[in-house]
């Protein structure tokens, strides 16, 4: 197998070795100011905006952390001052010098009511140490066109571009992220390589998964490079990072500065149109990280030894927009499908299914085959359709056989991109990692199974946009001898497009429905259900008969719960593993699983699980 025709690299650069589950935490470095601003443009200033005097001298400021909350600045950090959704990260700013903050970074003009606090903070600052008010004005003020943008170059700078030392895959796409970024993890540690990563669920510094305490999949540009850092630290040979549209985008630059070897895409659909505003810039902006992998050699030092990354990008091929992600770089790009036989289209008929998009010739692909998903698990095979030897000519491959304990048939998209993607990477055959699909273990949230002895079966999942519905619901709808329950929300403040849709998909699927809170955020959570429920309606759900209403995210499941019965199927959708419900003006703490158990238990149910 040979060039663009080869699933496996003919030569790979890193060895096996064995994972140590030993993980030390590295100590932030201490740069000069200079160091860290030098790759774009910036204007040094004193506090009330007009050009510092003595540059130089500013330039030499010890930095010793970065911090983009006040909250969290201590002395010799140097502070970014974000613009917000409903207010300027200037206002910060004078808590930050406070704290102690030896630098600042920020946009826009300074009010004259900041200016007045800032020089206010710098006296109060000043009077505890020797030189008096020249002392308060040796803190550094960076403005820059945007604050946020450049923490990316400056975090990547401050921790000494761990990406360029480490194999770096990227995982981007509406629905799968999460899933597909674990078992590359963990397939690549059963392959004998140390690996970190970073998701929506979890993240690894090279032990085990701990939980990712956030909301965001992608973390700012100064979380992304010191958990990278850290990685390096630790032994690390590959990264790989959960990379969402928002982190791709220009507007946030999170991985502006990041040197990805490996790009997935799951697929894209409608989503986030309160930020992108269209699809096609949605679509645009995951495209960057396929973009990403034409900016530079690959060439890396990892592990003392300079290699060359095997550099590629895997597509799912029955994505309409498959070719857009394949035309958005010059390297190689591997593909997998199920043939319609996994997704949306399974859940339709011959009539409603749309055609699937034609596979780009010799593109090389993994093609699913007799896939049968059952409660506890997964098996389908895998065969290569367009293998060819160093003669261009076809090649017969065998049938790969794969099982795996993780439900949903969906699950085979996810487990055909990591198997790609670390067979490529390391110079493994396919064959060879197939048998350890068996040990993959399920992202937490993610087609969750809860079992308390309850006649009806009990599902957690994070599914939360009208097109993830559409993969979930067909295949329990298939084995569902009773009633499909499901209980779900919609994020406030976010696509508000959506909602209707998310209505009507889980209306012609499940015999009820119950809507309740996700994060209102800001919104009237009843008004925000009711957008769901005009969906829902047209498609023939009644109101207070099979369509409820129930904001309190607790109530709403112990309702759904009371009304099961035995062969029942209750669905707990968009929450999975985050750890608090958003509302207006405060943070609950909230854990889905958690929840449901307890309330099983209120039920009599409590079988050790």
């Amino acid at each position: 197998m040979t060039g663009r025709n080869a699933l496996i690299p003919l030569v790979s650069a890193l060895k096996k070795t064995s994972v140590s589950a030993k993980i030390t935490r590295m100590k932030n470095p201490t740069k000069p100011l200079s160091e860290l601003v030098g790759s774009f443009a910036y204007t040094l200033t004193a506090v009330d905006g007009t050009t510092a005097p003595d540059s130089d001298a500013l330039l030499k400021t010890e930095i010793t952390a970065l911090a983009f909350d006040s909250r969290a600045v201590t002395p010799g950090t140097l502070f970014f001052a974000l613009p917000g959704t409903h207010t300027t990260g200037n206002v910060f700013i004078p808590a930050a010098i406070r704290a102690g903050a030896a630098a600042v970074v920020f946009q826009d003009e300074l009010g004259t009511d900041v200016q007045t606090e800032i020089a206010a903070a710098l006296t109060e600052r000043a009077a505890g140490r020797d030189g008096g008010e020249a002392g308060a004005r040796r803190v550094p003020f960076v403005k820059v066109a945007s604050s946020r943008f450049v923490m990316a170059p400056v975090a990547a700078a401050f921790y000494d571009n761990p990406s360029e030392k480490l194999a770096v895959i990227g995982v981007t796409g509406t629905e799968g992220k999460s899933s597909t970024v674990s078992f590359i993890w963990q397939l690549l540690r059963l392959a004998g390589k140390k690996t970190g990563f970073i998701s929506t669920v979890q993240y690894s510094l090279g032990g085990e998964a701990v939980a990712n305490p956030e909301h965001q999949t992608t973390p700012e540009a100064p979380v992304i490079q010191q958990r990278l850092a850290e990685m390096v630290a630790n032994g690390c040979e590959y990264a790989v990072i959960e990379s969402s549209s928002h982190g791709l985008s220009p507007l946030t630059n999170r991985t502006g500065s990041l040197r990805y070897d490996c790009a997935v895409f799951m697929n894209v659909t409608l989503e986030h149109l309160e930020f992108h505003k269209t699809f096609e810039q949605y679509r645009d902006d995951k495209a960057n990280l396929f973009r990403k992998l034409d900016e530079h050699d690959h060439v890396k030092t990892i592990a003392g030894k300079h290699v060359t990354v095997p550099a590629f990008g895997v597509v799912n091929l029955e994505d309409a927009s498959a070719g857009y992600f394949i035309s958005a770089t010059r390297l190689p790009v591997l593909g997998f499908t199920t043939e319609g036989k996994a997704g949306k289209s399974a859940g339709e008929t011959a009539t409603e299914a749309a055609a699937l998009p034609p596979i780009p010739d010799g593109i090389p692909y993994l093609l699913a085959r007799n896939i049968a998903s059952a409660r506890y698990g997964l098996s389908f095979s895998i065969v290569e359709p367009n293998v060819v030897d160093k003669n261009a000519k076809p090649v017969q491959t065998p049938v790969i056989h794969v099982k795996s304990a993780l439900p949903g048939a969906f699950n085979a998209y996810n487990i055909m991109a990591a198997l790609i993607t670390v067979s490529r990477l390391t110079d493994t055959p396919i064959s060879e990692l197939a048998p350890a699909v068996e040990k993959l273990v399920p992202v937490k949230g993610r087609m969750t199974v809860i079992d308390a002895g309850q006649p009806f079966e009990l599902i957690v999942d994070y599914a939360h946009t009208p097109s993830s519905f559409e993969t979930i619901f067909p295949p329990v709808r298939r084995r569902c001898t009773g009633r499909m329950i499901s209980v779900f929300g919609s994020g406030g403040e976010r696509d508000t497009e959506k909602r209707p849709l998310q209505g009507a998909v889980a209306a012609r699927f499940c015999d009820i429905v119950i809507l309740t809170d996700e994060d209102p955020r800001g919104e009237d959570s009843v008004a925000l259900l009711k957008q769901i429920a005009v969906g829902a309606e047209k498609e023939g759900k009644k109101l207070d008969d099979d369509l409820f209403i129930t904001p309190d995210r607790p109530s709403a499941i112990r309702q759904a719960l009371t009304m099961a019965k035995k062969d029942d199927i209750v669905l707990l959708l968009g929450k999975s593993h985050e750890n608090s419900i958003i509302f207006k003006d405060r943070v609950m703490p909230y854990d889905e699983i958690s929840e449901a158990k307890k309330a099983l238990a209120e039920l009599g149910y409590s079988k050790p699980m």
